[in-house]
């Protein structure tokens, strides 16, 4: 079905069903002392619930059948203000809120906001984007009881149905998340942004994350399954963006400070200062990460500094600009065999691996509201970075490191930007209409280089190409990438109640690759029989059109039927191709994946009593990048890289969080909630030209996915237990069980976890302590094909922290 077909469709519909009587009420809210718009600020209903929030330039709006309603405005740093209207017509309230005179706790925010769900949705339209129809879920990291210094994810997205997890980092230096049969390593599978702009290493060529950003600076998160790429991309997995936590515009200075300590010598420092004055605002933080690690030869250091500054041009236009820089150095204690595993699962036999990221974001975004139905955004933004991988690595993970030199892989990543958004609402035949177009233009020119690196111990990231110029892994190569792409979403409001949005992404990809590499062979004596440089360049460029479709249809107010269709599409990395790899192969014919994401479900809440989103989806994947067992003519038998066949992954996906206060004690002393989240999955190959695996399993998809909780406070006092449980995956398409001698394929055994965790605030002062993996089982989630391994990546044993907040 063509685009147009889309359009006919739901203008036919139009047609059919007529609006009910409906007012608009809307208009802006500002500072009492700054006279400056507020952001964010929460418009309820006192019967119904939640009706709107204000954009950045203060403004809201909403529409009502009901005559009489009492409309209250919430935002944490200001007074409640609270007013009843009568409504006969469209109306324009405008609204002053004054600041706080005294810090809440906990308890009296969630009975204030009268939320007390640490998951919400999305509207249909926010500031310059559509999400009608979409699944989407967001984390309140703010009302979040996780392990914030370390960036715990099986934590922070608890209640995120269907996420598979790399658990095997007890700082939360780089976040691993998948789903839905999709590699979790480094999110590459998603696109990640945060506050909107791209921040992966390369969105074409190396779309991975090394830099994620600090919990304790995050607002929320946002996570919109596979139709996000009608506007975020072509990937599979949908989209993730950190939205960091604004200006406070209540005060023209404002102090945080986080401390915290934790198993293996873990010291973190979290220090944010925040305000607004006149039109100014700012929000910085800096980051410090310290601590060994929870095997031999972990030990990081990490430095993570971020500002933000905005400045009100005038009610409609808003100037933002942010740069956020990372540096970290962590060794590597590498990987483990399944028998290395079972004899002790935290030893490390390498010595001398390391591993260092230096990543340097900028953005500039300019926000222009043109009416009280249009809104423009442009927003250009850069990356400049590197990563630098060194260390022993053998396709026998068992050797002893003897000491020699070791391979070095330097990475540099150069990139810029810009996308423009514009929203507009409209009416076609008398019914609201809302349409969204958009622009990118992205530009890299990265750079990859492997060679030999010093025989030392320390992590000396320079070639030593004079030292060993027979060294067999050497290559150098260029990525310059180019994208263009330009879509458009338009909700059609056939009535109160149904949605219809069509939408369309054009993408015009254009990767090359232009370097080298050497083929150097030596005897058994280690004398040089062959020593020749390949020259090996390639360009790849191809346009297309992806499309899809959402629907939603709103029965009551507590009630949402969605669903949507998305096509999808991944290129094809063409530095996973160049990069020489001991541990396995890559396939001369690797090519890119194309495929379909379908969403259907339900979702809701039911007078702040019961949240809920239960539905199903079907992924189909075309061209399956994954590993095949293969034998080569020298008579070795490796792992090879490559496209194994067509796939489909399918199952039910549900979350229900329940108010237990609000259902049965009805104190606002308490809070009181249980959840429970659970993803039943499965999959298989439709279709292969490879030997044996036609209707196996598809990789990294657990049949079941389980996580539950319960929260309970008094008062400041509040305490959470969660219970992970995470059934056996595959991690190769031939579906093995044993492990080789890389560790690299090979089964990921099911795993359970309990955490919990209390924060009791006081004041200006807060104290939160945990305990992770209370029963101390020893598991692992990953086995790495490269760098931290290869092999098998154990996870963390019973760890705790402790974190005080001091706040002014």
């Amino acid at each position: 079905m063509k685009l147009k077909d889309f359009s006919i469709l739901s203008i036919l519909c139009l047609f059919s069903i007529s609006l009910a009587a409906q007012q608009k009420i809307s208009g802006t809210v500002i500072s009492a002392t700054t006279n400056q718009p507020i952001a964010d600020v929460a418009i309820y209903d006192a019967g119904s619930g939640k009706l709107a929030a204000t954009n950045e330039s203060g403004y809201y709006e909403f529409v009502t059948e009901e005559k009489k309603l009492t409309v209250i405005f919430f935002s944490y740093e200001f007074e409640v203000f609270e007013k009843q209207l009568t409504v006969a017509q469209d109306m324009l309230l405008n609204v002053t809120l004054n600041p706080l005179g005294e810090q809440l706790s906990e308890v009296q925010l969630n009975v204030r906001k009268k939320k007390v769900f640490a998951l919400k949705r999305l509207k249909d339209v926010e500031e310059t984007a559509i999400y009608a129809g979409k699944k989407t879920e967001v984390v309140l990291v703010e009302q979040s009881m996780a392990n914030l210094a370390s960036n715990n994810a099986r934590q922070i997205y608890s209640q995120v149905v269907g996420l598979n997890i790399y658990q095997n980092d007890d700082a939360g230096l780089q976040l691993n998340i998948g789903g839905r049969g999709l590699d979790p390593n480094r999110t590459a599978n998603f696109n990640t942004r945060q506050n909107g702009y791209d921040i992966s290493a390369d969105v074409l060529g190396y779309p991975e994350s090394y830099y994620s950003p600090p919990a304790e600076g995050l607002q929320e998160i946002q996570i919109i399954r596979g139709a996000a790429s009608l506007q975020y991309g072509t990937q599979f997995g949908g989209l993730v963006n950190f939205v960091m936590k604004k200006p406070n515009q209540a005060k023209p200075f404002e102090f945080i400070t986080r401390n915290t300590i934790g198993s293996n010598n873990l010291f973190t420092n979290f220090t944010s200062v925040s305000g607004t004055s006149g039109k100014f605002s700012y929000y910085s933080f800096f980051n410090y990460k310290k601590g060994d690690g929870f095997r031999p030869n972990s030990e990081f250091e990490s430095k993570n500094a971020y500002v933000h500054l905005g400045y009100q041009l005038s009610d409609q236009t808003k100037v933002e600009a942010e740069v956020t820089y990372l540096r970290y150095l962590a060794k590597q204690g590498g990987g483990l065999t399944d028998a290395m595993f079972a004899d002790n699962p935290f030893q490390s036999n390498r010595e001398r691996n390391w591993f260092q990221i230096d990543w340097l974001l900028y953005n500039v975004k300019f926000a222009h509201q043109f009416s009280d139905d249009t809104n423009f955004t442009f927003n250009f933004f850069g990356l400049n970075a590197s990563r630098n991988a060194l260390g022993f690595r053998s396709n026998r993970v068992n050797q002893v490191d003897p000491g020699v030199e070791r391979d070095l892989i330097k990475g540099d990543f150069n990139n810029f930007g810009f996308e423009t958004r514009l929203v507009s609402k409209y009416e076609v035949f008398g019914k609201e209409a809302t349409f969204l177009v958009g622009s990118k233009f992205y530009k890299a020119d990265n750079t990859g280089q492997q060679g030999p690196g010093s025989a030392g111990s320390d992590p000396n990231f320079e070639f030593q190409l004079d030292d060993y110029p027979n060294y067999p892994n050497q290559s150098a190569y260029d990525y310059p990438n180019l994208n263009i792409a330009v879509f458009g979403e338009n909700i059609f409001y056939v009535n109160d109640k149904l949605s219809i949005t069509p939408g369309f992404r054009f993408e015009h990809i254009k990767t090359e690759s232009d370097g080298f590499f050497k083929r150097i062979n030596t005897d058994a004596a280690g004398n040089v029989i062959l020593n020749e440089t390949v020259d090996n360049s390639e360009v790849r460029e191809r346009s297309f059109v992806l499309l899809g479709l959402g629907a939603s249809y709103k029965p009551t107010k507590s009630i949402e039927i969605y669903g949507n269709v998305s096509q999808n599409y991944r290129s094809v990395t063409f530095t996973d191709i160049s990069i020489i790899n001991p541990a396995f192969a890559i396939s001369p014919t690797i090519d890119d994946e194309k495929g379909m994401t379908i969403d259907l479900g339900l979702r809701g809440n039911y007078n702040n009593k019961i949240s809920y989103d239960i539905g199903a989806f079907g992924l189909f994947y075309n061209d399956r990048i994954g590993f095949i067992q293969r034998a080569f003519a020298d008579g070795s038998v490796k792992s090879e890289r490559g496209n194994i066949g067509n796939a489909v992954m399918y199952g039910i996906e549900s979350l229900v969080d329940f108010n237990l206060n609000e259902l049965f004690l009805k104190n606002e002393e308490y809070s009181f909630n249980y959840f429970i989240n659970v993803a039943l999955t499965d999959s298989k190959y439709t279709d292969s030209q490879e030997n044996g695996v036609e209707g196996n399993k598809v990789e990294f998809v657990p049949n079941v996915n389980l996580k539950t909780g319960l929260l309970f406070g008094y008062k400041n006092l509040l305490s959470n237990i969660q219970y992970t449980y995470i059934s056996q995956q595959f991690t190769d398409a031939s579906n093995a069980v044993e492990s080789n001698l890389s560790g690299v394929i090979g089964e990921i055994p099911a795993y359970d976890i309990l955490d919990i965790s209390l924060s009791y605030t006081y004041k200006n002062f807060k104290l939160e302590t945990g305990i992770n993996n209370v029963l101390d089982n020893e598991y692992f989630t990953r086995r790495a094909t490269g760098y931290p391994g290869p092999g098998i990546i154990p996870s963390n044993n019973r760890n705790f922290y402790a974190t005080l907040q001091v706040k002014f």
